[in-house]
């Protein structure tokens, strides 16, 4: 089988650690960012830059990179949108509206459209197609002073849900992960807030204190093997318990 992968946010963290792990697999990786990763060096990896917060020059910077995966006639392709910010982190009432309009542009309108470029450039129903959202418990759960987190990845479930109605293929699927408490960069970021900034800054303490944290690539093993790899119910929301 030749599996083709695209994943966005593949400098750190699980967006890394998901590309490793697929290389690893034997499957074609396309990585998007704005940087890349030393670990990710192989024939079978390229690195697209681009910037998630330039939503408007998506499309022509995806698109072609997408068609040239299309005419490699793959057996399966496979899109995980993983990219994600905690910026600006603050209770509403705190954050402009440039802020504002970064947080959810990256969090929910770049997955979607990247999405949509997906969906319209993957249109033959004889390959398998997928998209893994990347969520979080915060999409469900109310995190106070990550407000805009929240709503976008509450959002992001609502983008999978979506896709699962609109596209009714037996050979498209699209799925939401929850992929559970990791030890990454982002979790650095908010258990170094003030309290003032970030009200619930020692839920992320006690997270690293009580040795809660999953290393990524511990993540990214049992992600690839069972979502990626893996069948999956179509439109479900996946939680890191159940791989």
């Amino acid at each position: 089988m030749m599996l083709c992968t695209i994943v966005t946010g593949v400098s750190r963290g699980l967006g890394e650690a998901l590309a490793r792990e697929l290389l690893a697999q034997g499957a074609y990786v396309l990585g998007i960012g704005r940087a890349s990763s030393p670990k990710l060096a192989s024939e079978r990896y390229r690195f697209l830059r681009s910037d998630l917060r330039d939503l408007a020059a998506l499309p022509a910077v995806l698109e072609p990179a997408f068609a040239e995966i299309a005419a490699r006639r793959p057996t399966a392709v496979c899109l995980v949108n993983n990219a994600a910010t905690l910026e600006p982190v603050g209770v509403l009432g705190t954050a402009n509206a440039p802020d504002i309009e970064t947080s959810i542009g990256v969090n929910l309108i770049a997955p979607a459209v990247i999405a949509s470029i997906f969906c319209r450039v993957f249109d033959d129903e004889s390959i398998g197609r997928r998209i893994v959202n990347v969520s979080s418990g915060a999409a469900q759960s109310v995190i106070a002073g990550e407000a805009l987190y929240c709503i976008a990845k509450a959002g992001l479930e609502m983008l999978t849900r979506t896709l699962a109605a609109e596209h009714g293929s037996e050979t498209f699927h699209a799925i939401t992960l929850r992929p559970g408490i990791i030890d990454t960069p982002m979790q650095m970021f908010a258990r170094s807030q003030s309290k003032e900034t970030l009200p619930s800054v020692d839920l992320f303490k006690g997270f690293h204190v009580n040795r809660q944290l999953v290393r990524a690539d511990v993540v990214a093993r049992k992600v690839v093997a069972r979502l990626v790899l893996g069948p999956v119910e179509q439109g479900r929301t996946y939680s890191y318990a159940e791989l």
